[in-house]
C-alpha cells in the first residue's frame, strides 16, 4: 500500500503529475525534499494573487503580532516518509477562505483523527519509482477529502478555480526537480 493511501484512502478530488529523471530513487527523493516551491517566481506570483483578497480586506493578523508569512511548504505537516521512495504531507481546514482557513495538525495522528465539520483534508505525496537502473519516475499526487456536504459545496468551486494554477505549479516543480537531477 502506498503511503498516500494510508493517509487519505477516500477523496473527492485528485490530480497527479509525473516526470522521469536520470538518477536513482535516492537522488530523486533528495531533490524532492530539497525543493522549495517558494523559490519559483510563478509560485510566488500565484500566492500573491491568491492572498490579494486577504490583503484587501485588511489586517487578518492580531494587533502587535508579526504579519504571517505567505503560504508555502511550511504550511504542510509531514505525515510520513518511506526512505527514498515516498513522502506525504497533509493540510486541513477551510482552504477556500481568504486567510486559507487552515487548522494546524501537529502530526500524522492528529491528521488522521481530524474531523471538524465543514472542513477538508488535503494530502500531497511524492513517489520515486525505479523504472530501470539510472531512471526514476517522480510522481506527485494531490488528494482532497471533504468531511461533509457543506465542505464539498464550499470546496468544489474553489477546486475548479485553483486546479489549473495548482497543476501548473506542480508541473513546474517536477521540471525544476528534473533539471537538478539532469545536472548532477
Amino acid at each position: 500500500m502506498r503511503l498516500i493511501d494510508s493517509h487519505l484512502p477516500t477523496y473527492q478530488f485528485s490530480e497527479q503529475h509525473s516526470v522521469d529523471v536520470p538518477v536513482a530513487p535516492s537522488r530523486a527523493m533528495a531533490h524532492v525534499l530539497a525543493h522549495r516551491p517558494e523559490d519559483d517566481r510563478f509560485f510566488r506570483y500565484a500566492i500573491k494573487l491568491r492572498e490579494l483578497p486577504m490583503r484587501l480586506l485588511g489586517r487578518p493578523w492580531r494587533e502587535g503580532a508579526d504579519r504571517p508569512a505567505s503560504f508555502g511548504l511550511d504550511n504542510f505537516t509531514l505525515l510520513q516518509r518511506d526512505d527514498d521512495t515516498e513522502v506525504v504531507y497533509g493540510l486541513a481546514g477551510k482552504l477556500w477562505k481568504a486567510d486559507y482557513g487552515q487548522v494546524p495538525v501537529a502530526d500524522a495522528e492528529a491528521f488522521r483523527v481530524f474531523d471538524e465539520p465543514g472542513c477538508v483534508k488535503l494530502v500531497i505525496g511524492f513517489t520515486c519509482q525505479l523504472l530501470r537502473p539510472g531512471l526514476t519516475r517522480v510522481t506527485t499526487q494531490t488528494r482532497v477529502h471533504c468531511l461533509d456536504a457543506d465542505a464539498l459545496r464550499s470546496f468544489t468551486s474553489y477546486w475548479y478555480l485553483i486546479r489549473p494554477v495548482s497543476g501548473l505549479i506542480r508541473r513546474r516543480m517536477l521540471k525544476a526537480i528534473a533539471r537538478r537531477c539532469a545536472n548532477e
